[in-house]
Parts: structure tokens; C-alpha cells; sequence
């Protein structure tokens, strides 16, 4: 698993929100996923979670083709709040360039980057 320094996560084609970030956004109660096919780039706006706190933006943390989103969020949207890096994972991409999955951070950089135990 990869991530950015914007709290986003990335494995396999899945993308998702940290476990950090979803502690930090506190209960998540709505989520805008983006559309099936929508062509991104990496650092782009493509979802949009509220929680009790506060509304976050989520960005593609690679560009290329949205080929699905998790359809079990929008029966349960809990699921993120539960499982934020595993079954609450937002939406699936198909990469238009791999390589920029290199310049994400590895897990040990990212908690760092968040000053979070390892």
C-alpha cells in the first residue's frame, strides 16, 4: 500500500482514505464518489467526504480511468468509518501511468510524515 501526504491510499487499482485521515475526519456520514470512467489526473479532486467535523476533498493519488466505485458504501457508508484501508476502499482506477505510483510515500514514510507509531 502506498500513500500521499494529502491522506489518501492506493493498492492494486484501489484507492482509499487513511486510516489517519478517518480518525481525524472523525464519523463520516455522506461521501460523493466520482463517476465510472472519469478520466483523472493525480493531485485532482475526485470525491468528497463529510463527517461530523468537518467536509474533506479526496484526491486521485494516480491519474487514469475510474472503472468502478464501492458500491457497498453507498448502502453502508460505515464501512469507511470501519475499514477505511481494506473493505471501505472508495473506488477502483486503472492507470494511465504506473510509474507515479513510485513517488507515493511507502507506509513507513508515511508515518512519518503523520508522526503515527509504526
Amino acid at each position: 500500500m502506498k500513500y500521499t501526504d494529502s491522506h489518501e491510499w492506493y493498492k492494486e487499482g484501489k484507492v482509499g482514505i487513511s486510516q489517519y485521515a478517518q480518525k481525524e475526519l472523525g464519523e463520516i456520514v455522506y461521501l460523493e464518489l466520482p463517476k465510472v470512467g472519469q478520466i483523472v489526473q493525480a493531485g485532482e479532486e475526485v470525491a468528497v467526504l463529510e463527517s461530523t467535523k468537518a467536509a474533506a476533498d479526496i484526491y486521485s493519488p494516480i491519474s487514469g480511468t475510474v472503472t468502478a466505485v464501492n458500491e457497498k458504501l453507498k448502502e453502508d457508508v460505515n464501512l469507511l468509518n470501519l475499514a477505511p484501508e481494506t473493505e471501505g476502499y472508495l473506488f477502483t482506477i486503472q492507470p494511465s501511468d504506473p510509474t507515479e505510483e513510485e513517488k507515493l510515500l511507502s507506509l513507513e514514510e508515511y508515518l512519518r510524515y503523520t508522526n503515527e507509531q509504526v
